[in-house]
């Protein structure tokens, strides 16, 4: 599918390695991304010719340090939530966004993707908290680490984990978060490099065990 103004990135070869025999609904995932990511905010249409590299590959790297039930805070247009649960069947993950339009279009898209290992619930993180607890949960390009602690830290389960997927500056929101990290009881607190292995650019997460 192609947008009239700008050119929409092929998928790249990487992409069945990280996918394998559900490469195709990942493909359709990222049609829907084109189709309708301008019209209602979910995705500016300058990202089409990286939405694969920058988006999609990018969410999808970080699929095999999950496990058990994963929790997608400010999921938006559904990253990384839908491409990790595109590429892990086996697990259950449940996408958390405030806003009543995205939410809507989460919940059509994994419909239209039939994806039956994912739920979308409306509402911000702090308001389910004492409702939901998770063996991990997830964000991207949500906020800086000193505010996603508050937000995230009450969903997961004793000696779960946060992977919080995050840019060039990760190592400085550890830095400033250092008072919240102790206060929020979190071990562990790490920078790590994902998908190095692969011929992609690769995936910055803050790793941390909530004890």
């Amino acid at each position: 599918m192609q947008n009239e103004a700008f050119h929409v990135e092929h998928r790249p070869a990487v992409a069945t390695e990280l996918f394998g025999d559900r490469v195709e609904i990942a493909d359709q995932y990222a049609n829907l991304l084109v189709r309708d990511g301008e019209k209602l905010g979910l995705i500016g249409p300058q990202e089409y010719p990286r939405l694969w590299t920058r988006h999609i590959i990018n969410s999808a790297l970080i699929a095999p340090l999950l496990n058990g039930t994963v929790g997608d805070v400010g999921s938006g247009a559904g990253l990384p939530g839908i491409p990790l649960a595109i590429a892990r069947p086996d697990l259950q993950f449940t996408l958390i966004e405030p806003m009543e339009r995205r939410s809507e279009w989460l919940t059509q898209t994994i419909a239209e993707l039939k994806l039956d290992n994912v739920t979308v619930i409306r509402a911000r993180a702090e308001e389910i908290a004492d409702q939901h607890a998770f063996h991990m949960v997830t964000a991207r390009a949500v906020a800086a680490f000193s505010k996603l602690i508050p937000w995230t830290v009450p969903l997961v389960e004793y000696s779960g984990e946060l992977v919080l997927l995050k840019g060039q500056n990760a190592e400085a929101e550890i830095t400033k978060a250092a008072k919240l990290i102790r206060k929020y009881h979190l071990e562990d607190v790490r920078v790590e490099m994902v998908g190095e292995d692969f011929d992609t650019e690769p995936t910055r997460v803050i790793r941390a065990t909530v004890a």
